[in-house]
């Protein structure tokens, strides 16, 4: 039996091609230290929507894209989801620019607990036996983390529920990935220009006059947040909320491998022993997931 276009299997490349983008951003982040993060956040936005309407102009979306303008229940929705990952986005550029790495890296541990959560709850999703006993292996390694870093864990829950709510209002909204980022990016497009036209009078000037390296990095975050946003978008429209919450683990982990090979962090051992039980959990999680299709398999031919 071939797979349907909306198969979960369709939406794991999108997925995990998200997160090896989003796991390596640490690396970039570096080339853009100099820029404050509100005015970072604030070129993004500035950058991404023409990226987006290129995309649609090359596909020809522009009645998919016309569609949803005229949805007034779906422009709403992606208000909310707009504001979410704004927040987001600027909420990790400050966390990283502050020296709050362990703080962040912790918000993106919570975040799948936070996705496979609002899952079940919202969604009214379902997990095998050993899908939980995989959930709170996960859970108690988030916990061992957690422990150390109380000070600064509004910035990680704001993190994970900022993110959390976003995906699961672009699963829910009726847009497809292209059309709902490019029309998210109208709608914070005025307040992107304010934010840049602000910095552009103040005494520092705009990241853009400080040399072609600034301004080429800066300018560069228009792919490294579209195409990315795009992926997550279509993967969990695809793929049930529980497991794409669950693959979010891949993210902090790469920013963990970057940690210790890149910049030469202490592996502590309560780090140590989050990594063991997380991918313990993500091993029996797998393994279930496996099991499932094996076991579906013969039942669909």
């Amino acid at each position: 039996m071939s797979r349907t276009p909306n198969s979960p299997a369709s939406g794991l490349p999108y997925a995990l091609g998200a997160h090896v983008v989003w796991g390596s951003m640490p690396l970039y982040l570096l080339l853009v230290q100099s820029v404050p993060p509100l005015e970072f956040v604030a070129w993004r936005l500035v950058f991404t929507l023409p990226l987006c309407l290129a995309f649609v102009a090359a596909t020809k979306g522009w009645g998919e894209l016309a569609a949803v303008l005229r949805n007034r229940r779906v422009l709403l929705t992606l208000l909310g989801s707009a504001s979410m990952v704004a927040v987001n986005w600027w909420l990790y550029v400050w966390a990283i620019h502050n020296g709050h790495i362990y703080a962040a890296s912790l918000g993106y541990y919570i975040l799948p607990l936070m996705m496979m959560l609002l899952g079940l709850v919202v969604l009214g999703e379902r997990l095998s036996r050993q899908q939980w006993a995989a959930v709170a292996l996960a859970g108690l390694g988030v916990g061992i983390l957690a422990v150390g870093a109380l000070t600064t864990m509004w910035l990680s829950v704001s993190m994970a529920v900022t993110f959390g709510v976003y995906g699961l209002l672009r699963k829910t909204v009726a847009a497809g990935a292209l059309a709902g980022l490019t029309v998210e990016s109208l709608i914070l497009y005025p307040v992107a220009l304010g934010i840049v036209g602000w910095y552009w009078i103040t005494p520092a000037g705009p990241a853009l006059a400080r040399g072609w390296g600034t301004a080429l990095a800066v300018a560069w975050s228009g792919p490294m947040t579209a195409i990315p946003l795009m992926m997550f978008a279509t993967a969990a429209r695809r793929m049930p909320y529980t497991v794409i919450g669950f693959l979010q683990f891949s993210s902090p982990t790469i920013v963990f491998v970057l940690g210790l090979t890149v910049f030469g962090e202490e592996l502590r051992p309560a780090q140590l022993a989050c990594y063991v039980l997380i991918w313990a959990a993500a091993a029996l999680f797998t393994w279930e997931l496996l099991r499932g299709r094996r076991v579906e398999r013969p039942v669909a031919a």
